[in-house]
């Protein structure tokens, strides 16, 4: 009886430390429910997990973060937000990229509206920020870098850029669109998608550390056959979500 009533005592300490652990700190729950968020990012907050994908990247107020091609901003806003007025983000824009579909203008809007964000304009595969970096986060860009559409660039040197960009102890978070398994980089200027044991092999390489997955953008239902634009999978995609970190 005692027995059981300590495995029973064990269990729930154990159910109530998962239960905080996946609990969001404040900081985190107060930039993704910030009301100056566009509607047209907060009615994708369902699929993007972002509260979810932020405590995996383990962003903190203070923190200096990089949001590679920020897109329209979705996460460039809850970046902003999480790291604070001490803390600063380096929006990169590639010059490639930017000479090909002019979205400085984007760019330059979100700097506008958050004095916490600058944007770096600099060609692939150089990343210089002002200053190192606790954390350089990218989101369903990784496969594009070496597109034409973005210059061709040679991952093993924009990897080593990402490296040299962050301190000691800092992180790189790669999400991207899965491809299938052995696949390698043959699918990503026709579905945009990567698979996932090709870019552990090509960040590993540049010097990091593999530090863990999240499974938060999984879709097992995913068959990895159809462009990411399709309107059978678009938004719905199995995408993974990695952690690499500078050794010291």
């Amino acid at each position: 009886m005692v027995r059981n009533l300590l495995l029973a005592v064990a269990a729930g300490a154990v159910l109530s430390t998962a239960a905080v652990a996946a609990t969001p700190p404040a900081y985190v729950t107060a930039a993704v429910s910030d009301p100056a968020r566009p509607a047209d990012d907060t009615k994708r907050d369902a699929d993007r997990k972002p509260a979810e994908m932020m405590v995996f990247a383990g962003v903190k107020p203070g923190q200096k973060v990089a949001d590679l091609v920020p897109g329209g901003g979705y996460f460039t806003r809850i970046l902003a937000r999480i790291v604070g007025p001490t803390g600063h983000v380096y929006v990169y824009v590639p010059q490639q990229v930017e000479n090909k579909y002019k979205i400085g203008e984007r760019a330059k809007a979100l700097a506008d509206a958050y004095p916490n964000v600058t944007v770096v304009t600099q060609p692939l595969p150089t990343f210089d920020p002002p200053e190192k970096l606790d954390v350089i986060w990218t989101s369903q860009n990784y496969h594009d870098f070496r597109n034409p559409g973005f210059g061709g660039a040679d991952p093993a040197a924009t990897n080593k850029s990402m490296y040299a960009a962050l301190k000691p102890g800092g992180v790189f978070i790669v999400e991207d669109h899965v491809a299938a398994a052995g696949s390698g980089a043959s699918a990503t200027d026709t579905l945009h998608r990567i698979d996932p044991a090709l870019v552990k092999t090509e960040v590993t390489a540049a010097g990091f550390k593999y530090a863990g997955d999240s499974k938060a953008m999984a879709n097992p239902a995913d068959p990895h056959t159809a462009a990411v634009f399709d309107p059978s999978i678009r938004g719905h995609t199995d995408q993974f979500l990695y952690k690499f970190r500078k050794p010291g």
